[in-house]
């Protein structure tokens, strides 16, 4: 089966750092276009940043130059680096490819 689990998540000052991870198993992931997306309360599910099998990089315009993803083929882990966190970065965050994972929250407060 395939199956996506994020960590990482957690409560961090504004200003801070955090680094999720996604474990992937059941498929591919070499290949894979992988990305994170997150829904705030109240909000939409937004789009964070992706990564396809070539390393192409896409990101949202309110995380750039602040949050960086990345992949570990032989690890079958996508990654976000989150730094420089703001309030309203605060939201359940998700890996993503086909489907989606358990999430992990993120509180910036």
């Amino acid at each position: 089966d395939v199956q996506l689990v994020e960590s990482g998540g957690g409560l961090v000052q504004p200003g801070g750092s955090l680094r999720l991870s996604c474990a992937a198993s059941g498929f591919t992931f070499s290949l894979n276009a992988m990305s994170w997306v997150r829904q705030a309360p109240g909000k939409e599910r937004e789009g964070v940043a992706a990564l396809d099998s070539d390393g192409e990089m896409t990101y949202a315009d309110s995380v750039k130059g602040r949050f960086t993803i990345s992949r570990d083929n032989a690890k079958n882990t996508l990654y976000l680096q989150m730094n420089s966190l703001k309030t309203e970065d605060t939201a359940v965050y998700y890996c993503a490819t086909s489907l989606w994972g358990q999430g992990t929250q993120v509180t910036v407060s």
